[in-house]
């Protein structure tokens, strides 16, 4: 149970962290619209009330103390937890509830932020915050309900649904293709092969999978998502080996092209992760059923054009 008789006045941490981020008393005031007087009287009265001295004050400037570098750094995170919650009761007002979700960033922006509205069409009560986060979490000590997961089922007091596989399809820019002669898959050991970093054996697999030797497959540039070997095929850096239905827009709209009917389906998965208490929670079993619906039709359209012909996708 809190006591009021440590809980600090919320003026006295405004004035106490603007002084320790700002090492000046001047500076703080001119951020809070106070005078100097009135910032020095309330961190004396937070000093007074903690029994501790926080700054050491020499001349003109004032430095923290041990013990205030300490303190600022937990007000500063309290402060700003309380600065989230505020906007988010504010955000929710008339609102029936909130999804937090966690989302690897590009399946979240290349394809679930654009099936999104026909979620709210179904929900237009419904708030869902977004958040991104590359790795497995403590949902306990994070503040999600809810998470988009690549690899294996496995998640530490959570449960895994699965959505979709992932099937990578070798693609470069059409005036790539044409400059390098890219006719048969022999050919890709002469260009540049585009890494992405978390799909290390990525191009070895691949190339094992139609019968060509090549000496190094992981030569070439990494970068740390799809999105960004997408932009850099596109622009005719190199070919990329992307997940089909996260350039969808691109073969459709011709700025890539599909190079071999040969795909790789990689061992790991996409799932819908979410802690084991919050499985009958009606928002997360409302987001879970819709999304695992949507993940098994057919891709959106592109841009109102018709898929590559080239690049069929199986249904998801």
């Amino acid at each position: 149970m809190l006591k009021r008789g440590f809980l600090p006045s919320v003026g006295n941490l405004l004035a106490f962290e603007a002084t320790a981020r700002h090492g000046s008393v001047s500076r703080a005031a001119e951020e809070l619209n106070l005078t100097q007087s009135a910032v020095s009287r309330q961190i004396q009265q937070l000093e007074d009330s903690l029994g501790v001295s926080l700054f050491s004050r020499t001349r003109q400037r004032v430095v923290l103390t041990d013990v205030g570098r300490m303190y600022a750094t937990h007000v500063r995170n309290t402060l700003g937890e309380l600065s989230d919650a505020t906007h988010q009761a504010i955000a929710l007002s008339g609102t029936r509830g909130v999804l937090n979700l966690a989302v690897l960033p590009t399946f979240g922006t290349r394809w679930l932020i654009p099936r999104m509205p026909e979620f709210f069409e179904r929900h237009p009560d419904v708030t869902v915050n977004f958040g991104v986060r590359l790795v497995p979490f403590d949902f306990a000590a994070e503040p999600f309900d809810a998470a988009i997961h690549f690899g294996q089922p496995h998640w530490p007091g959570a449960l895994c649904d699965h959505l979709m596989d992932e099937e990578c399809v070798p693609v470069c820019s059409p005036e790539y293709k044409e400059r390098e002669r890219i006719r048969e898959p022999a050919d890709l050991t002469h260009t540049i092969l585009l890494q992405q970093s978390t799909r290390s054996t990525a191009w070895a697999e691949w190339f094992a999978s139609v019968g060509v030797t090549i000496g190094n497959a992981l030569r070439g540039p990494r970068f740390e998502q799809f999105a960004m070997v997408a932009q850099a095929a596109a622009a005719g850096l190199g070919v990329g080996l992307i997940p089909h239905f996260l350039i969808a827009d691109e073969l459709a709209a011709g700025r890539l092209t599909r190079l071999f009917p040969q795909s790789l389906v990689s061992s790991g998965a996409y799932y819908l992760v979410y802690p084991e208490p919050k499985a009958e929670a009606p928002l997360v079993r409302s987001f879970r059923d819709w999304i695992k619906t949507r993940a098994q039709q057919a891709p959106l359209p592109a841009m109102g054009k018709t898929a590559d012909a080239s690049a069929p996708s199986r249904p998801r």
